[in-house]
């Protein structure tokens, strides 16, 4: 079997990576020139599109984007039911997790942390 040679651009994970680098960034998961990094932030941002802007538009304008925007992070983050956190939100499954490696079991909130 015959295969084409990988052109840079195929890989948008590589040219992703490079970029952080010469930002000075670094990267949450993953090595150089893998997919990691980026099957979660397209996961994320296909939910993003289902669930906001294709249901919501078509838009006025980039304003009104951007507030819906915020609006739905408010929404995904406190109110938002997620399989993977026992179907409740992420703000609250945090918040049990923190409260329990911080030994809290009464039901008053856990004080933040500047750290």
């Amino acid at each position: 079997m015959l295969r084409r040679l990988v052109e840079p651009g195929q890989y948008l994970a590589i040219r992703y990576t490079e970029r952080l680098d010469a930002a000075g960034a670094l990267r949450s998961v993953g090595s150089k020139g893998d997919s990691y990094d980026n099957a979660a932030a397209e996961s994320l941002i296909g939910l993003y599109k289902t669930e906001l802007i294709r249901r919501r538009g078509p838009w006025k304008g980039l304003d009104d984007v951007e507030l819906a925007t915020l609006e739905y992070v408010d929404w995904f983050n406190h109110r938002r039911l997620h399989g993977a956190c026992g179907d409740i939100p992420p703000v609250e499954y945090e918040d049990t997790y923190y409260r329990s490696i911080a030994g809290l079991t009464e039901d008053i909130p856990a004080e933040p942390s500047l750290h």
